[in-house]
């Protein structure tokens, strides 16, 4: 296997050239979301596919109903290498309001923010240019110092994920033979913290209900009929605090089939994370975690299933008051899945459970919005082994395997289309600022980023 040393110290050297490169595609505003950004969507798309091809990778512009894909492909050292696909995305976020940028968000800059922290600033520098940039960079330093990469890699970079991937399944259907490989990599995550590098090994999924109760014809007068009408608030309002037991445990029949218990080595290693309620809640403006009683925070965040009502509407909500019985009332409610959880067989026991409960005089309708399993990547995949080991030999802290409480689609995607894992390996921080006026990337992030993906190389090609 080539060398590691030489690439590190490579990668330490053309820091500065890196730097005008990624600098170079910040410049261009693609901003996915608004059509008077088309062509600096493309142009960026163009660009990424100039510098893949200055490389050595087999680079091109694939157009979609939408902004293009950039799909690139480059050989390993052998037929048989494993074969990565990496993904990021090249279109950023608006960068409204404009006035409360402090410099022009298009105009890249290091910035000197004392205690020997630089940072770069600029729309785009953390989601997701600068992450994006840290793999190839060290694609291109492996190429320069040893005419070959470790592993075949391909390359996937999205041009609408910040407006919400409308063409990204399409493209995954028709290219899947194309696009799939061993696994995947995707870099649009973060660290625990600056000295705490992190993998990302679980992400929740989702399921969406809007259920709306209906019981008499009409609004009716509470005098007149209250006391012998159902009151379809009433109902509901039951429902739903019924959905958690004294425990915090959701009492929907079945709803825990598939949830695993997180084992007790990695609960150890989030336990030594320091979340705790007072500092998790308390910049909110509260302190008592709400959740299944007896689980840390994180455990109950990263690692549990929930119910959590959105929305309730129903009856008189105006100025003032009057005094009715409403026909009817609604609410939204959202289901977040961990481990096996299935979201049909959720959704289902979910609308049993509220059937069961509504008078027979009354009816229920429900609307669907949504559903998509949990991603949960093996504890003991070697995959995993070797890329937490790669980064602990890099950062100062060892790597930690953390999870997500939200969801990546991509990820999803990528499991249920293509049959690929995903590691998840990331250097933003919680204080860059995405999506927000003056977004910053820590100049070391792009650094030990390049310095990091390296070593990944290095060890998936073992």
């Amino acid at each position: 296997m080539p060398a590691l040393e030489p690439v590190l110290n490579a990668i330490d050297t053309n820091l500065d050239n890196s730097l005008e490169r990624l600098f170079d595609l910040l410049k261009i505003k693609s901003i996915s979301t608004d059509p008077a950004f088309k062509a600096e969507c493309r142009k960026a798309a163009e660009w990424l596919v100039a510098d893949l091809k200055s490389i050595g990778f087999e680079a091109s512009v694939r157009d979609t109903p939408g902004h293009p894909m950039v799909v690139a492909h480059h050989d390993g050292p052998s037929a048989g290498a494993p074969h990565v696909l990496f993904y990021g995305h090249y279109d950023v976020q608006p960068v409204d309001p404009l006035e409360l940028w402090e410099n022009d968000p298009f105009a890249p800059a290091i910035k000197d923010v004392g205690n020997g922290r630089k940072i770069l600033t600029g729309r785009g520098t953390s989601d997701d240019k600068g992450q994006l940039m840290t793999f190839v960079e060290a694609c291109r330093t492996y190429k320069a110092v040893h005419g070959q990469l470790p592993v075949r890699v391909s390359i996937l970079f999205e041009g609408e994920e910040e407006s919400g991937s409308p063409s990204l399944k399409p493209f995954l259907e028709t290219h899947r033979d194309e696009l799939k490989a061993d696994f995947a990599l995707v870099c649009d995550t973060g660290m625990w913290d600056t000295q705490t590098p992190a993998i990302s090994v679980g992400l929740r999924g989702l399921v969406g209900e809007e259920i709306v109760i209906k019981a008499a014809d009409r609004d009716l007068h509470s005098g007149h009929f209250g006391g012998a009408a159902a009151n379809p608030i009433h109902i509901l309002t039951k429902v739903l605090a019924g959905l958690h037991d004294e425990n915090g445990a959701i009492t929907i029949p079945g709803f825990y089939e598939g949830v695993d218990e997180t084992p007790t080595q990695i609960l150890q290693m989030w336990n030594g994370l320091g979340s705790t309620p007072e500092n998790f809640l308390g910049p909110i403006g509260l302190s008592i975690p709400s959740g299944e009683k007896g689980r840390s925070i994180l455990e109950l965040t990263w690692a549990r299933p929930t119910a959590e009502v959105n929305g309730i509407t129903g009856g008189y909500t105006g100025q003032g008051f009057k005094t009715v019985i409403a026909a009817q009332a609604s609410a939204k409610v959202s289901f977040r899945l961990v481990h096996k959880q299935d979201p049909a067989k959720i959704r289902e026991a979910f609308r049993a459970f509220v059937r069961e409960r509504v008078p027979a005089d009354c009816s229920v309708e429900f609307h669907e919005h949504g559903g998509s399993p949990a991603i949960q990547l093996s504890y003991e995949s070697p995959l995993l082994t070797k890329a937490k080991n790669a980064l602990s030999d890099e950062w100062p802290k060892p790597a930690v395997l953390i999870a997500m409480g939200g969801s990546i689609p991509i990820v999803g995607d990528f499991q249920h289309m293509l049959g690929m894992e995903s590691l998840l390996v990331g250097f933003g921080l919680e204080d860059d600022r995405i999506h927000s006026p003056n977004e910053k990337y820590e100049l070391n992030s792009f650094h030990k980023g390049q310095r990091s993906w390296a070593r990944i190389l290095a060890a998936l090609a073992k």
